[in-house]
């Protein structure tokens, strides 16, 4: 089937399903989402004469995952964004089963992207490519077909090809995983964009102290920040430990210094970026501020996929809002970009509201589905701190220095489920709530728990209690609606 053909099937899916989409009362008010049809990872994160753009992995004909189309979106402040045309469909010889993920570099006024061409055989058999498509004009895409075939020794999960320039050439680093099945990132570097050389594996499991570290890393990505150097990746196949790797596949970071001659990574040991239900895949950029830029997939896998209410309007899942990272104190921060501050209007503001064993209190216009709501602890003398948001709840225990997120199942009748953190301490909450997904940042940034929630939308109040006594700032205030579909 050809480009033309394949975009105005997936464009007749668009029109066709507008209203319905629409009237889907989980509808998000400031998130990116898809038209139609099936959202994950972000792709190609860039800025480029003026504006930002992001790209998606989509399939506009259902809510699973068939073959991929890149979708688009552009925005000049991070906060409005316009829908743009589809940027690449799976529609040659090495893509026709989707154009995976991928990244996007500027060079030359040109934006190139790298993405994996994903191809299965009669047999069943699966292939992959590492493909490369260039444009002048940040819409249309011309596709310039495979630059890297699997390389011996790795199975067809070789992909999501992260595009970075240091010390003078441009390297490519890639998820793959070994024929032994362990997960690996590996690295490329090239002086032209066209011909790659591969360098070798840069760390995986079974490496640098890493016993039984997953079967296959997914979405790698690289850059220095502070004094680190830091891989965001995503392995999969990790069981759960205590607290940790709760999720089905996993989010997080390795840091610390990067021999590029010798490709070697010595490095701390992994942390979870996300530790609430829905984050994955995760790319970063670096915009003319000089701000590390992050988007992520509010979402995680095919768990539970059918079940999502949105199904039945047919779409699902969205991307984070956007986040900036510093290094501080050891370890990642993300904070929820300025720009966001544009969507805020009606702000309610409470000094010096004291929470106590007494009752569980409410505040006049402190409700509601779609919100941001930043509450300052001032005082505290208490054991542990409720925050019930509709039917969710934020719950610091300051005894076992645990917070914890908990939220109504949707795959399980009355069913609650939970994520935790240890966190010495309890300073600041950051919650943006936007209909059916809730992204916390807790004391600035130092953990967040990002996550999609189907609570009832009648339970619009946000309940304080405390066992013992805290004092908390409130700042609350309504958040416009920008979504177009």
């Amino acid at each position: 089937m050809n480009s033309r053909i394949e975009k105005e099937m997936a464009y007749k899916q668009i029109e066709g399903n507008k209203q319905k989409v629409a009237s889907d009362p989980y509808r998000l008010h400031y998130h990116i989402m898809p038209p139609v049809g099936l959202l994950n990872d972000p792709n190609g994160f860039v800025f480029f004469k003026g504006q930002y753009h992001i790209f998606y992995q989509w399939n506009p004909f259902a809510t699973n995952h068939g073959p991929k189309f890149w979708g688009h979106s552009i925005s000049e402040d991070l906060v409005h964004w316009k829908e743009a045309p589809i940027a690449l469909v799976p529609d040659k010889w090495y893509d026709k089963d989707g154009c995976y993920s991928g990244s996007a570099i500027v060079f030359q006024d040109k934006i190139y992207v790298f993405y994996t061409g994903n191809v299965i055989d009669d047999e069943g058999n699966r292939n992959s490519y590492q493909c490369m498509a260039v444009s002048i004009d940040g819409v249309h895409f011309e596709k310039k077909g495979p630059v890297i075939h699997v390389p011996d020794g790795y199975t067809a999960h070789f992909r999501d090809p992260k595009v970075f320039f240091n010390n003078g050439k441009w390297f490519m680093v890639l998820g793959a995983q070994t024929e032994e099945e362990t997960g690996e990132a590996v690295l490329y570097t090239s002086s032209d964009l066209k011909t790659w050389i591969f360098k070798g594996t840069l760390v995986g499991a079974e490496s640098n102290g890493l016993e039984d570290f997953g079967y296959m890393w997914e979405c790698p990505d690289i850059f220095r920040l502070g004094d680190k150097d830091i891989l965001l990746v995503c392995p999969q196949g990790i069981p759960a430990r205590g607290f940790q790797y709760q999720n089905i596949f996993q989010s997080g970071y390795f840091s610390g210094q990067i021999d590029y001659d010798n490709v070697s990574f010595l490095h701390d040991s992994f942390v979870e970026l996300d530790r609430g239900f829905d984050f994955y895949a995760p790319q970063t950029t670096v915009d003319t501020k000089g701000r590390r830029l992050l988007f992520g997939w509010l979402g995680n896998a095919e768990v539970g996929e059918s079940k999502h209410p949105t199904v039945k309007y047919n779409w699902i899942h969205a991307l984070t809002i956007p986040r900036y990272l510093e290094w501080r104190n050891g370890k990642l921060w993300q904070r929820p970009v300025k720009e966001l501050e544009k969507l805020y209007e009606d702000e309610t503001y409470y000094d010096n509201v004291v929470i106590d064993n007494k009752k569980p209190i409410t505040l006049p216009y402190v409700y509601g589905n779609v919100f941001a709501i930043k509450l300052e602890i001032k005082n505290w003398q208490a054991s542990e701190l409720i925050v019930q948001i509709g039917e969710s709840k934020l719950i610091y225990d300051q005894t076992s220095q645990v917070f914890t997120f908990q939220r109504k199942s949707f795959t399980a009748s009355h069913a609650i489920e939970s994520r935790h953190c240890v966190l010495k301490s309890l300073k600041e909450m950051f919650i943006f709530k936007d209909t059916s997904s809730m992204e916390i940042f807790l004391n600035d940034g130092e953990e967040v728990f990002s996550s999609r929630i189907f609570d009832d939308l009648e339970a619009k109040d946000v309940i304080f209690k405390a066992e013992g006594n805290v004092t908390i700032n409130i700042k609350k205030w309504n958040v416009k609606k920008i979504t177009k579909y």
